[in-house]
């Protein structure tokens, strides 16, 4: 309680800047999805609220994912009704809860913190070139659409092309406008005095535009449709209207578990991969626990399955703006849910003011600060084992999407990771016909071939030492080769002597087995 006292002038006003950059992109992905308009907002009010109560993360905010629209809109289409859909949310809920009792959150930590980066700064690009027809007024495709091949197969890049076409000039200034208040209240006003720190320059962002719009000549007022679009309900009873329950006679429908079952895999790969990113994005570097985190994504989806929202995870968007907000403690996560709940309850018609444009500003301002140049200067500078794979995630990420750009990122720093282990774990030493063979850290399977071929280059009447004492693991056929090579020594004239430590299983097995075979020699 005293840390919420203490934080909240700066989580509350980062939570209204979150609600306003969350409530587009949750009706944006639940549109992309084929899903009702409202079942986005659900599953928003259920992230923040839900979610931000039960998780241990300071920073993260949930809700609907872009990463899983295209999932989501698949099973919507196969499935008889979207009440059936839902069950499938409530099912991989369930599963997901499990996957937190056995501990299965262990897998973030197996992440390389290059993919982590490249993915942040991936995000950081996609959002500046997404929501560049956003800002000149082409609101032609949903907020939240990440895809670098979208469904009107059109791209990330011909898709500004086109929006350069067809510009408004009044979005136009607010979206430039935005920009530059953004840029001098970060760079001038916020060292002028406290007031500027306090207030999240987003929040002012917002009220000038849509006092822009709201005062502007009809003739250059911007259309409906470069606004929020809330749905609007005449009155209470019709606002409950829009929640949904689950079609619970679907129970034993094989494609609602299959559906149930792809959507926990994605949804907590994707959560732990963003929380990941939260933790790094934290600038007190406070870590998540990773298994409860799976538990409240698991809760999340069963409540957000049950009142008719979509499925929801842990989002790198909305978690940085979060942070560039100012945002101290979870207060904020749980804030942005209740001004959602309350926007779409009791004053949408006030919501439906804002312009899109002044939105697009934002995110592209937070965009910049994911992917400044000096991100790329720092890796690079870290050596290309580290700059590689971040560049590499970054690519993919940029031309596919977000889950299967940080996969082949990962699989690339794997790779840098065993290669530098491959690297160091064997070394080589040879002095006047006496050679050193030293095995350091964890020697793998994957050293063995060049351990063979080694041994096998040592010349007739040489010396021969092999050093395991530092070596923390060896594999087992390592553990044969060097045995193999210790039987035809002799025919070579080699004499070979083995350092140990005594504390080794597998070190004691190499001694043991070259005993007896000397025993039975003699």
């Amino acid at each position: 309680m005293k840390s919420i006292s203490k934080n909240i002038f700066a989580d509350i006003p980062a939570a209204f800047v979150v609600f306003l950059v969350a409530l587009p992109l949750c009706l944006g992905i639940a549109l992309g999805s084929g899903a009702p308009l409202f079942s986005g907002l659900i599953s928003g009010i259920i992230g923040g609220i839900v979610i931000g109560s039960l998780s241990g993360s300071h920073l993260s905010v949930s809700g609907p994912a872009a990463g899983l629209t295209a999932i989501v809109a698949a099973a919507i289409l196969k499935m008889p009704a979207y009440e059936t859909f839902l069950l499938s949310v409530v099912i991989a809920g369930a599963f997901q809860l499990i996957l937190g009792f056995i501990r299965a959150g262990v897998f973030g930590d197996y992440v390389p913190s290059s993919a982590i980066r490249g993915m942040l700064t991936a995000i950081g690009i996609i959002l500046i070139l997404k929501q560049i027809p956003h800002l000149i007024g082409y609101d032609a495709d949903f907020e939240g659409d990440y895809k670098f091949v979208q469904p009107d197969s059109q791209n990330t890049f011909s898709e500004i092309g086109r929006a350069l076409g067809k510009i408004t000039p009044l979005a136009l200034i607010i979206g430039v406008l935005s920009l530059v208040m953004q840029i001098v209240w970060d760079k001038v006003l916020i060292k002028k005095g406290k007031l500027f720190q306090l207030i999240p320059a987003p929040l002012v962002v917002v009220l000038v535009a849509a006092a822009i719009n709201v005062f502007a000549d009809e003739k250059f007022a911007l259309h409906e449709s470069q606004l929020v679009n809330l749905p609007v309900a005449s009155n209470m009873q019709e606002f409950f209207t829009f929640f949904t329950m689950p079609d619970w006679s679907s129970f034993t429908n094989s494609t609602v578990w299959t559906t149930a079952i792809t959507l926990s895999i994605v949804a907590s790969l994707e959560t732990l991969l963003n929380i990941e990113a939260a933790d790094d994005l934290d600038p007190y570097q406070r870590v998540t626990p990773t298994n409860r985190e799976l538990k409240a994504q698991g809760i999340g989806n069963i409540v957000s399955g049950l009142l008719g929202g979509l499925p929801v995870t842990s989002v790198v968007v909305r978690t940085s703006v979060n942070m560039n907000s100012g945002a101290k403690t979870k207060l904020s996560t749980i804030m942005h849910g209740v001004f959602l709940l309350l926007s779409v309850a009791f004053i949408p018609s006030v919501i439906r003011l804002i312009p899109l444009s002044a939105l697009a500003a934002i995110l592209i301002y937070t965009g910049y600060k994911l992917a400044k140049p000096a991100i790329f200067k720092e890796l690079y500078k870290k050596g290309l084992d580290q700059f590689i794979p971040f560049a590499v995630t970054v690519l993919a990420i940029i031309f596919t999407d977000l889950l299967i750009g940080i996969l082949i990122g990962i699989g690339v720093g794997l790779f840098f990771v065993m290669h530098s282990n491959f690297k160091t774990a064997l070394l080589v030493v040879n002095d006047n016909n006496k050679y050193l063979f030293r095995l350091r850290k964890d020697v793998s399977f994957l050293n063995k071939p060049i351990l063979k071929a080694k041994l096998e280059e040592v010349p007739k009447n040489a010396s021969v030492l092999i050093d395991i004492a530092r070596a923390d693991f060896i594999d087992k056929d390592v553990i044969e080769v060097i045995n193999d090579f210790m039987k035809h020594a002799h025919l070579k004239n080699i004499r070979v002597q083995i350092k140990r430590s005594q504390l080794k299983r597998n070190h004691q097995l190499i001694i043991k087995r070259h005993a007896e075979e000397k025993m039975l020699s003699t």
